[in-house]
């Protein structure tokens, strides 16, 4: 499955990136599983997805929970939660 990773604010300065289109391997099939994948990268990826730390995740725009299921070509934002004034 091919999905389209984008990162903002705080989250995308540490991973050096702004966005990936990469492949998953089979059986990741929710928000949770791909959130392991990441995390399965080490150094700061383990370190700013790791339960706990403050951030979102949005699929299509849409604000979900860790169970959502994935599908091809969706778009996943994650980005620290913003406050404003």
């Amino acid at each position: 499955m091919n999905v389209r990773l984008l990162y903002f604010a705080r989250l995308r300065e540490v991973f050096a990136t702004g966005q990936e289109t990469p492949e998953l391997p089979p059986g990741i099939q929710t928000l949770a599983d791909l959130l392991d994948w990441l995390r399965q990268r080490g150094g700061v990826w383990a370190e700013e997805l790791a339960a706990g730390r403050a951030y979102r995740v949005a699929i299509n725009q849409d604000l979900i929970e860790q169970d959502a299921v994935l599908h091809e070509n969706d778009e996943i934002a994650l980005f620290p939660p913003v406050t404003g004034g």
